[in-house]
């Protein structure tokens, strides 16, 4: 296996037993079961609460719970495989992520399957930045493009897919099998990692070099990430700063995090290596894998919001404009990986960066209520293609510069980063779209006493009343009428300031693109410091 940094000696290489890209797939499918989790019960939560008793409010502990402990464990991970082995770390999270999935499928009570949720969504944490470090050990500089594009199915798919899927299992069978589907494809890539993945060599110093376990910034760690958590699940719920829970959790969360960058910056082990921003490129690339984070699942709550509050698709309709996008890039994702050993990285997010702004800016224009099932899907596909050409050159990017040794802890970070961006992404989209909604519905009822209104709600009256309902039902039901349609309408527009917002955001990051070092192609290496 080839280092994921520069400066490799002979001594960190070694080959793996078998062929690599059997491995890509069996890392890839334990990390593409655990990202399916984030979004596979977001459809079932009705059917959860009714089935265990629970209100829908309570329901939404299943996602939350998951998220807070997934997110703990991410950027630790690190660490962890310091401590366990990558290997074994890997076996351990692949093994209890699929027997907590089992437990969360026969959870008699809420209590019982928040507890489990706990459970699957710590022990899945490990999943997708040791997939990302395998592969990054496993293939030589210039194959790793090919091998991370195969990982962005994971991270880049799995979510799209997810909501349908759900639905499809819950409507068709019970909510228990969105948890039961995860044990033969865990059993299946238990098999696989025992007996083709290795540990490298530098790993076994990392072991010996380790102090002991670092609890004050766990405990920060714990803290800080928890709070922001369950405050960005809650706020809009709760008002946000109305609530003085919200902001006590905010507060927390604030100083949480900052106390944990003090405190880890001076440790020799630390649990969380945030020395690591002091590489440019890793720094920046964090910073946008935190944007895409946000536009990836913004857009992916949007959409299906959209199309189901507005113009009354189904769960299984909606989910289908969204999986249109994810079947094309499962396309494109070995065309930018191949992509990768010809054009540096960072032309190739700058390409990836402004055609997401052009895409959300087109979206502007092209959402209003009279858009088809077929308008959605191509836009959606047009939303989605841009994300295939920013993921894999990230991740590549992120390794210019690193040392050796570092590919673990790095890979926490991105993914952590990523899901922090998930998370902020999906409550200010929520937040955004509330707020704005009520300001435009007030800008547009200040219309309603004018005289085109005025004829428009008594023409619309006296086709009622041929149509059999009284003078007063009548004029009732029209107002109702165009009440609702002015609230469509409100939407519609902050639906638009959003997708405007997305675009300006992605902008700014193409320009930011320019600014990452090169990374060499070809048989020359990974790194170049210039």
């Amino acid at each position: 296996m080839s280092s994921a940094g520069a400066g490799i000696s002979g001594d960190e290489i070694c080959l793996p037993k078998g062929n690599p890209w059997i491995i890509a797939v069996a890392v890839s499918l334990a990390a593409f079961m655990e990202v399916l989790d984030t979004s596979i019960a977001n459809v079932a939560l009705p059917h959860i609460a009714g089935n265990l008793g629970a209100s829908n409010d309570e329901s939404t502990w299943v996602l939350t719970s998951y998220l807070v402990s997934n997110a703990i464990v991410l950027p630790i991970s690190g660490w962890l495989v310091a401590w366990l082995g990558r290997k074994r770390f890997f076996l351990t999270c692949i093994v209890f992520f699929t027997i907590s999935s089992f437990l969360c499928g026969i959870a008699p009570n809420l209590g019982l399957l928040l507890l489990f949720r706990v459970l699957q969504g710590a022990f899945g944490g490990g999943l997708q930045p040791m997939a990302q470090a395998i592969l990054g050990d496993t293939f030589p500089p210039e194959k790793r493009g090919l091998a991370f594009a195969l990982y962005g199915v994971t991270a880049i798919c799995a979510p799209a897919i997810g909501p349908t899927l759900g639905g499809w299992i819950t409507d068709n069978y019970s909510w228990r099998w969105i948890f039961y589907i995860n044990v033969p494809v865990g059993a299946l890539a238990l098999a696989l990692v025992y007996q083709l993945v290795e540990d490298p060599p530098y790993l076994a110093r990392m072991k010996k070099r380790l102090s002991g376990f670092d609890f004050i910034g766990f405990s920060l760690l714990t803290v800080g990430v928890g709070a922001l958590q369950i405050a960005l699940d809650k706020g809009q719920e709760d008002d946000w700063f109305g609530s003085n829970f919200i902001t006590a959790l905010v507060i927390i969360a604030a100083a949480g995090l900052v106390a944990l960058v003090i405190w880890e910056w001076f440790q020799k082990e630390p649990i969380v290596d945030v020395r690591l921003f002091r590489n440019f490129n890793v720094a920046t690339t964090n910073l946008m894998f935190l944007m895409l984070g946000m536009a990836l699942f913004s857009s992916t709550v949007l959409m299906p919001q959209l199309l189901q509050t507005l113009m009354g698709y189904t769960a299984q309709k909606a989910g289908m404009v969204l999986s249109a996008g994810a079947l094309v890039v499962l396309v494109i994702l070995p065309l930018v990986g191949k992509l990768t050993t010809r054009f540096q990285a960072r032309y190739l997010l700058a390409f990836g960066w402004i055609t997401l702004a052009a895409s959300m800016y087109i979206s502007c224009k092209q959402v209003d209520l009279l858009m088809s099932f077929r308008s959605a899907t191509f836009l959606r596909v047009w939303q989605y293609v841009p994300v295939a050409f920013l993921f894999v050159p990230l991740t590549l990017a992120g390794y210019v510069g690193l040392p050796a040794g570092k590919s673990n802890a790095a890979a926490g970070l991105m993914n952590f980063m990523r899901n922090i961006g998930q998370s902020v992404g999906t409550s200010a989209v929520t937040t955004l779209i509330a707020r704005r909604s009520q300001y435009h519905q007030s800008v547009l009822a200040g219309y309603t006493a004018s005289a085109r209104f005025h004829d428009a709600t008594t023409a619309l009256a006296m086709r009622l009343r041929t149509a059999g309902l009284s003078v007063h039902a009548a004029q009732q039901q029209a107002l109702a009428r165009m009440y609702a349609l002015v609230q469509s309408q409100a939407a519609v527009l902050s639906y638009v300031e959003v997708y405007w917002l997305l675009s300006m955001a992605s902008a700014v990051m193409f320009v930011a693109s320019f600014l990452l070092k090169r990374n060499e192609l070809g048989n020359r290496g990974n790194v170049a410091l210039h």
